[in-house]
């Protein structure tokens, strides 16, 4: 199939939206886009705060090694204690 406004084939049009050097956080309410410097080890996601560690399978092409556990422990028992403190004030459900 070609598309016909530009005369690129389905293949060529598609690569357009291709995102090299990206991935998307892991955090499931979040999913934001992290686009990670070249050569790092941790990526912090500007939507939600989690960070996670980088691996780096060539030049350009990065993947998610996994979470920074420690960073993201603390942020939900933030979250938890922000939680905890708006049932105490409202009562409970």
């Amino acid at each position: 199939m070609v598309n016909e406004k530009e005369g690129l084939s389905t293949a060529e049009s598609l690569r357009k939206t291709r995102t090299y050097g990206q991935f998307r956080c892991h955090n499931p309410s979040c999913m934001g886009r992290l686009q990670p410097e070249p050569g790092v080890n941790q990526v912090k996601c500007p939507v939600c705060g989690l960070e996670f560690r980088v691996a780096w399978i060539k030049s350009g092409f990065p993947r998610i090694r996994g979470p920074v556990w420690d960073v993201n422990k603390r942020i939900a028992e933030e979250a938890f204690e922000r939680k905890m403190k708006e049932e105490k004030k409202d009562g409970p459900k």
